[in-house]
């Protein structure tokens, strides 16, 4: 079987997001299931992919809100406006609608498409006709873009917000009615997306593949690490919630450490905290830290920081957001939604470390487990897809 595997961003070796480490994870999924994978899609400017013999790359592409310009940011709205897209989808329209199928009968012959996620999709959505579709839905984004509005501080991010969920809402149902199979990332979404009596959804665990070896000589540098993309709404909320309202609780010597790309006001409303910028290994950063902080509170999918976490063997603490749609939660990890009892948590768990107490697990069977039943899962859409039944 060859599918094309239709993504935003194309695998460059050096996965920045969690979309682009489950990008990963979901593609050698479908190798190991014996599917020949062709990915088309964007780099990031200066990238280049990581397997270019089975990539079909449509260009570069910078489609982040935090390195954009003012005058960026008003073109892609008044683009989106005039289209009738979505802003996340406008931003790759950089090419034609028929360089866009020529791209795609270059991949030719050819069994059925993954659509992976809703942005590219979303922007020659009447291009993917005449063959199955397999629709991954990483997050529910109608949701997510609902929630940002309601947390939104300005009538006009109110306003975009609200704009953005409207018409997610009606492409993710398209993309849903149109597909043969959908995977989402956690089985919360599958009743979210309405799919749950239709027979045709269920939800990977996906793994990481962080470096396990790495934990062997671990040393301890600091007490709390946090790490994510903060510029990102959903990531921003959690980080503002536990700022605000853990962090006051914690322990006076305990120090917070924020590494990934941050907003400026975040930083200056918060000059305590040691806002690390972007570290040159997350992995490293993530094992150097005593207590690993999991701090969703808002958004869909599942969170690939925790499966991380979980296959590093760290210990943490974490909302109830933050593991949904695992399995398994090692014993190692505390979970907690309130505030002062996310605080105490964490506090006994440092203090426990600092006293010496090896408080890691191994990894192992938690990335086994996942990998085994992603195999099944990813199997049971393949055969949705070839039987057609």
């Amino acid at each position: 079987m060859h599918i094309v595997f239709v993504t935003s961003i194309v695998p460059d070796g050096k996965p920045a997001t969690g979309y682009e480490i489950a990008n990963k994870a979901i593609i050698d999924g479908l190798r190991r299931a014996g599917v020949k994978v062709t990915v088309i899609g964007f780099v990031w400017p200066g990238s280049a992919p990581l397997d270019p013999e089975n990539t079909i790359l449509l260009g570069e592409v910078d489609v982040r809100n935090d390195t954009a310009s003012f005058s960026q940011k008003l073109r892609w709205l008044g683009k989106a406006v005039l289209a009738g897209l979505t802003v996340s989808s406008v931003k790759l329209r950089i090419i034609t609608k028929e360089k866009f199928k020529e791209a795609l009968a270059s991949a030719e012959p050819f069994d059925a498409y993954v659509l992976n996620g809703v942005a590219l999709a979303g922007a020659f959505e009447d291009c993917f006709t005449g063959k199955p579709q397999i629709f991954i839905a990483h997050n529910v984004e109608h949701r997510s873009a609902r929630e940002n509005a309601d947390a939104a501080t300005s009538i006009v991010q109110k306003y975009l917000f609200s704009r953005e969920s409207r018409l997610l809402a009606g492409l993710e149902k398209r993309l849903c009615d149109s597909a043969s199979f959908v995977f989402t990332l956690a089985d919360e979404d599958i009743t979210a997306l309405q799919l749950e009596t239709t027979g045709r959804a269920t939800a990977l665990p996906l793994v990481t593949e962080a470096d396990t070896t790495k934990m062997s000589d671990r040393k301890i540098e600091r007490d709390l690490g946090l790490i994510g993309t903060w510029t990102w709404q959903p990531n921003r909320i959690g980080l503002e919630w536990f700022l605000r309202e853990v962090a006051p609780h914690l322990d006076k010597d305990i120090g917070i450490t924020v590494a990934g790309s941050t907003p400026a006001d975040l930083k200056a409303a918060w000059p305590k905290v040691n806002f690390a910028g972007r570290v040159p290994d997350a992995t490293d950063f993530v094992r150097s830290c005593a207590v690993i902080p999991l701090i969703s509170r808002a958004g869909t999918g599942v969170q690939l920081k925790t499966i991380e976490t979980f296959e590093l063997g760290l210990p943490s603490v974490a909302t109830a957001l933050s593991v949904r749609g695992i399995a398994d939660v090692p014993d190692n990890c505390v979970v907690a939604d309130d505030p002062v009892a996310f605080a105490k948590a964490v506090n006994q768990m440092v203090d426990r470390v600092r006293g010496g107490e090896d408080m890691t697990r191994s990894g192992e069977a938690f990335r086994a487990a996942q990998r085994a039943r992603f195999d099944r899962q990813i199997k049971l859409g393949l055969d949705r897809v070839q039987t057609g039944k």
